[in-house]
């Protein structure tokens, strides 16, 4: 499901997604096929997880990437959750043909 609420975004930041929701900053980003897709991706990754271990693993990723690099957008930009969706949003059969815990693949690039 996908919802509007523009007052929930920092900065540059549009599109986020929480089981089972995903949340846009603007109505007209419901067209942005390729940012839906990469939100669908993330629904995938914390539906295998079982939800609330994605959170914990992403949140520890992203505090152990930022003290790594000194710089939290650089470590968001490498979260292996975030290195698999930016990889293949533009691929809309990813989801269908993905393996299972494919972020596991870009955990150490």
């Amino acid at each position: 499901m996908i919802l509007v609420f523009k007052h929930f975004f920092y900065k540059n930041y549009v599109g986020l997604s929480l089981w089972p929701f995903i949340f846009l900053k603007e109505d007209s980003l419901k067209a942005d096929e390729v940012l839906i897709n990469h939100e669908r991706i993330h629904l995938k990754q914390q539906r295998e997880l079982l939800i609330l271990p994605f959170y914990i693993l992403y949140i520890s990723e992203w505090l152990f990437r930022t003290v790594l690099y000194l710089d939290s957008y650089r470590a968001y930009q490498n979260i292996s959750f975030e290195r698999e969706a930016y990889a293949n949003e533009k691929d809309m059969q990813y989801l269908s043909k993905r393996r299972i815990f494919g972020f596991l693949q870009h955990l150490t690039r």
